[in-house]
């Protein structure tokens, strides 16, 4: 698959050796943790695919990952390729914080800082409660839901609910499914910057066409918000108070900011809410010890904010769901100027590609690596560049406290009134979509009592390449059956 040569663009005649992979870039979209695994095996820390004169470069390594990561003045953020002429709508919708660089980067994130801060956490406390509980209004006892479908739809509730203070189902999931088609869309012709293929390029104008009809959309929320009489806090009413505080952002500016919040924010939190369901279906004692955890507190079905801050076990199962199925499973940036990494000279304009579904399942950082223990955060502290599940560096997830917010208050308003077992025999299929690793099928689990633990049950799928889950999987026969 592979061999080593001479980089041809190194400066000064240095004679760099690259490890090259000669596999067709497509395997990269097409399955990019098989690929990157594969890469991994044969070149280790750092390797480079190289076809039909283009180049991904891949780094695995926690040190490489902070070369990557701290300078921001070399790697750019990507974090959508196609941007759009510059009077397009796609160049508006693209111009939030998670693709902006050097000064403008530095500028934003400062006005947004304050939105995101600690101090402001407990005040969404409620919302998130109350959306959790009107989620399991009609949920009995016996029921089977597809959690994979039910966290996607919470999370587009809760992201409307606390980023744009909308409070409307219906409208909520219309604009959320919007933003998510024109999110994968994105990834999909923005693959063209990274591998030459039709089938990638060849959308490019109903890209545009998606940005002009989401720009309509976003700006008719905002003035929808400017004109509500909700006083409830969410982020865009505290990113317009920063607005009329005169912090230079203006409302195309705004309109990039919330688009891209929402992007990042509904499906990875979604996906980690449904990993770490199913992990903890699978382990039983991972189970008991959450449910033993929480009833030492007050025994309310909606604890606080406070209590609920002060569940370490739960945390700790949280963590290492992110760990082990990380919901951003990768992520790119680019080299604007001609740079060394490690060992290996870049010219301008090479992707890198650093993956946090590697790192985290690097056995020298983490022992028997695919296995799910949350018991192992007793004993470790890893860095922020061997544990990244929200990034590192001074482009680390904005949001990532909040997030954390979310996962944790939601999963213990959920945990004490039900408990969750998968259907055996049920086929659970993980994929990457979008730079996000989640499931791609149903996810069934029956509810249960809080009396009653879960048993682990024989799943089939590709979960089973992504996580160590403790029954042996089905013969081929019986996963035809199921």
């Amino acid at each position: 698959m592979g061999e080593y040569r001479q980089n041809p663009e190194s400066s000064g005649g240095c004679g760099d050796s690259l490890p090259i992979s000669h596999e067709s870039l497509l395997q990269f979209p097409t399955d990019p943790i098989a690929c990157m695994k594969r890469l991994q095996a044969e070149f280790g820390d750092l390797a480079v695919m190289e076809d039909d004169g283009k180049r991904l470069v891949f780094v695995f390594s926690p040190d490489l990952n902070r070369q990557v990561l701290t300078d921001t003045e070399t790697f750019h953020s990507r974090f959508f390729a196609v941007r759009g002429g510059r009077h397009s709508a796609q160049r508006r919708v693209t111009s939030g914080l998670l693709s902006q660089n050097g000064t403008n980067h530095r500028e934003s994130r400062r006005a947004m800082m304050d939105v995101f801060t600690k101090r402001m956490l407990p005040q969404f406390h409620e919302t998130i409660t109350n959306l959790t509980c009107e989620m399991m209004e009609s949920w009995q006892k016996g029921d089977v839901q597809d959690l994979n479908d039910e966290m996607v739809r919470l999370m587009l509730r809760l992201t409307s609910a606390l980023l744009f203070g909308i409070d409307d189902v219906a409208y909520s999931v219309e604009l959320g499914e919007k933003i998510d088609r024109w999110v994968r869309w994105n990834h999909e012709v923005g693959m063209g910057a990274m591998v030459s293929s039709s089938r990638f390029s060849d959308g490019y104008e109903s890209l545009l066409e998606m940005a002009e009809d989401l720009e309509v959309s976003v700006g008719e929320m905002l003035q929808r918000h400017r004109h509500g009489n909700d006083r409830r806090v969410n982020i865009l009413s505290l990113l317009l108070q920063a607005q009329a505080a005169d912090s230079g952002m203006t409302d195309d500016q705004l309109v990039g900011h919330v688009t891209l919040l929402f992007a990042a924010a509904h499906l990875t939190t979604a996906h980690t809410l449904t990993w770490t369901l199913l992990l903890l279906a699978q382990h039983p004692q991972v189970m008991e010890m959450v449910r033993a955890e929480m009833d030492r507190d007050d025994g309310s079905l909606t604890p606080d904010h406070s209590t609920i801050e002060s569940l370490t076990y739960l945390d700790q199962v949280i963590r290492e769901s992110m760990r082990v199925l990380p919901a951003s499973s990768y992520s790119q940036r680019v080299c604007v100027k001609a740079t060394r990494l490690g060992p290996l000279n870049l010219p301008p304009m090479t992707p890198v590609i650093f993956s946090q579904y590697i790192t985290h399942h690097r056995p020298d950082l983490y022992p028997d690596p695919s296995r799910f223990q949350p018991e192992r955060w007793d004993a470790i502290t890893p860095s922020s560049y061997e544990y990244l599940p929200f990034g590192a560096g001074s482009r680390r997830c904005i949001g990532a406290p909040l997030a954390m917010v979310e996962l944790r208050t939601a999963l213990t308003v959920m945990l004490k009134k039900f408990h969750f077992e998968l259907l055996p025999g049920s086929i659970v299929d993980g994929q990457v979509v979008s730079t996000m690793l989640g499931p791609t099928t149903t996810v069934p689990a029956r509810l249960l009592s809080t009396k009653e633990i879960p048993s682990a049950v024989p799943v089939a799928g590709t979960i089973r390449d992504l996580v160590k889950l403790p029954p042996a999987p089905f013969s081929g026969s019986q996963r035809k059956a199921a």
